[in-house]
């Protein structure tokens, strides 16, 4: 079947409304001359609609006067109907040449250049000495040596491990990994301070000296533990000579010494999350719907590659991305193309009990209290979860809760010692 219809599209076929009384009739004339046709449909009474070949036109007009019948021509398909329409319309074989040859010209050149892996390296950098290389917007891509690319970078860039150029259609892609270096911490003098606020639950000094103990209350900055130890003291005894039984005097024996601090102190540490929801709620919120279209604008004429032209939704948000060419040699190409994503919004309104207000005002609580704690640096137990809903002064539509995460964490931050 596949065959056939290639061949009736490669030779030319047409569409053939017949009027008549006598259809059968001329439908088994033409069956028994061998001029074979299909997709036969009857649309009226006396009136059917078929295809057949362009070369059995000829022989149907014989049968149509025969038969008693008149046809008329619905449709021509097929290529020579179509080279035929072309041979009229040479401007625009022009254009769809001049066409490809412009886009062939511009997919000759490198118009974007990715850069990944850079962390601590500049891309200016990178995009400089790739420049030097031969590598930079507008460069033609077979005139790009990719090895020495490659080269240069790793030659000027000695924190560089490894470094690998890919070019695929208009897009540069470099891929670069940095050496990891490892910086030997140096053991300076420092304090061990309170990184937040709480209550002090356990302290266990490793090296310095402990300036607050369990249960006390310290704020953010506040030292505890001390990087400077006092030197220990000695007892003084009277000079030979000189009696009467003076106090004896403490001195230091030593100057104080500068140590790093080391050492765990634990406290109890409240966070805090507040959530409120309203027993009468209205707004506009997103369906889920989306539909999506790209245009490309040349000057003050605009082009819709894909999507609809109008917009299938009543009420929706837009978002949309703009890109243009980059400017090569001064030279700027007035062209734009537009990507959009339209999502559908609808008028929404909720009316909750007081119970449903109330639970869902808590978990809205937990959840921004639970979120705080995710900051907290090394291990940490949850002691208590707890919420309180605000009691308003005067009745309101709205329902607050206030929830209480207790942490017993490591609060201790490491301070150089000034």
């Amino acid at each position: 079947m596949f065959l056939f219809r290639l061949l009736s599209f490669i030779f030319g076929y047409v569409n053939i409304l017949i009027r008549g009384e006598s259809l059968e009739k001329f439908l088994n004339m033409a069956a028994s001359r061998g001029i074979f046709l299909w997709d036969i449909k009857r649309i009226g009474q006396n009136e059917i609609l078929v295809k057949t070949r362009l070369s059995a036109v000829k022989p149907l007009r014989h049968i149509g006067r025969n038969s008693k019948t008149r046809f008329n021509f619905k449709g021509r398909e097929g290529l020579p109907f179509m080279i035929h329409r072309i041979r009229k319309r040479k401007s625009v074989i022009f254009g769809a040449m001049f066409f490809l040859f412009g886009l062939y010209v511009l997919s000759s050149f490198i118009w974007f250049i990715d850069i990944k892996g850079n962390h601590d390296l500049s891309r200016e950098d990178i995009l400089r000495i790739t420049g030097e290389a031969g590598l930079k917007v507008g460069s033609v891509k077979f005139r790009v040596d990719q090895d020495r690319v490659e080269k240069l970078i790793r030659e000027r860039m000695p924190e560089v491990s490894y470094v690998g150029v890919d070019i695929n259609g208009t897009r540069a892609t470099i891929e670069i990994a940095e050496k990891i270096i490892i910086k030997k911490k140096e053991s300076q003098p420092s304090n061990v301070v309170a990184r937040k606020a709480g209550l002090i639950k356990e302290v266990l000094v490793l090296v310095g000296d402990p300036a607050v103990k369990e249960g006390d209350t310290v704020v953010p900055g506040q030292l505890l533990i001390s990087g400077v130890i006092p030197p220990p003291e000695t007892l003084n005894q009277d000079p030979p000579g000189i009696s009467g039984g003076e106090t004896a005097r403490r001195a230091p024996a030593y100057p104080p010494t500068c140590v790093r601090a080391r050492g765990v102190v634990r406290a109890r540490v409240w966070y805090e999350g507040y959530g409120e929801v309203p027993l009468q709620e209205e707004g506009s919120r997103e369906t889920g719907s989306l539909f999506s279209r790209v245009r490309i604008k040349i000057g003050d004429k605009e082009i819709i590659l894909s999507g609809a032209q109008n917009i299938p939704f009543n009420n929706y948000r837009i978002e949309s991305s703009i890109k243009r060419p980059p400017v090569w040699r001064n030279l700027s190409i007035p062209v734009e193309f537009i990507s959009e994503e339209y999502h559908e919004v609808e008028k929404y309104r909720i009316q909750r009990s007081r119970s449903e207000a109330l639970e869902l005002a808590r978990k809205k609580s937990l959840e921004l209290a639970r979120s705080n704690t995710k900051n907290i640096e090394g291990e940490y137990h949850v002691l208590d979860e707890k919420t309180t809903e605000v009691s308003p002064k005067n009745p309101e539509n709205i329902v607050r809760v206030r929830a209480y995460i207790e942490t017993l964490e490591d609060i201790g931050l490491e301070k150089p010692l000034k």
